[in-house]
């Protein structure tokens, strides 16, 4: 990328990420995000998440470089005290990132699309278990999934919560979805499976009055559903820009060999 580039800083409330932006005002002329051609983002993983999901909404897309003011930072590149931003963004080696995009029905037939970076789960709200029908590509695969739940998760989102409950990792560029259960208690061994991201998968909740269900996409929730469906978003694409020699690729290549 030019060193001439269009960038705008975006802060989260953190104080680590508003120290780091003192710093980084006098670094470059920063422009207004709308005028933007690529985000400098300061913060965690969540605040990243969030400002990804703002353009998706504002159907604005451009790349996006996170500098980890946060904790964990999986999805951003580590904070360098003396290092110019402006030509560590010129740098960077971009990764594109397909989301999801979910239609969700509740139990009184209201309608709800967002659209999810890392996944998609279905959580039981209560005590009772969750009693869910799977169906991939309109066909039935599964009759009955009880347990607290199941989950859709992208190759960039599956080391996250999808790797918490025993999901497979995907590489990027697998053009993958790992399609992952919640402590399943019936169908008991039952680990989940892999699709090709062009598979669309849906979800009935069964009993539901007896035993409501939630759906969340990343950071937005839906509760009492009726049913949900899923598919990878064809019409935008994210690209995460990343130093090189860190990409998100080796990140979740890594994780793989974690003890």
């Amino acid at each position: 990328m030019s060193k001439d580039l269009r960038l705008a800083l975006i802060t989260s409330d953190g104080h680590a990420a508003r120290a780091a932006a003192e710093v980084l005002a006098a670094e470059h002329n920063w422009v207004k995000p709308a005028e933007a051609e690529a985000l400098v983002v300061l913060g965690g993983d969540g605040f990243l998440l969030h400002v990804l999901h703002q353009m998706l909404d504002f159907d604005r897309v451009v790349p996006v470089y996170g500098l980890n003011r946060g904790t964990v930072g999986f999805l951003m590149n580590r904070f360098r005290h003396g290092k110019n931003v402006v030509e560590r963004v010129a740098k960077a080696r971009p990764v594109a990132v397909s989301p999801l995009v979910m239609d969700a029905v509740t139990q009184s037939g209201a309608e709800f699309r967002y659209h999810a970076i890392n996944e998609v789960s279905l959580l039981r709200e209560t005590r009772e278990t969750a009693k869910i029908e799977v169906r991939v590509n309109g066909k039935v695969r599964m009759n009955e999934l009880a347990g607290d739940g199941v989950l859709v998760a992208t190759p960039a989102g599956s080391t996250a919560y999808n790797l918490s409950v025993n999901g497979p990792i995907l590489p990027l560029g697998s053009r993958m979805l790992a399609l992952t259960p919640i402590s399943p208690f019936r169908p008991r061994r039952w680990r989940g499976a892999i699709l090709p991201d062009n598979a669309k998968v849906s979800f009935s909740v069964l009993e539901a009055a007896k035993r409501p269900v939630a759906v969340v996409a990343d950071q937005k929730e839906v509760r009492d559903i009726r049913e949900v469906h899923i598919a990878a978003c064809r019409k935008h694409q994210l690209t995460l820009l990343f130093d090189p020699g860190s990409s998100l690729e080796e990140r979740i290549f890594a994780e793989q060999f974690l003890a």
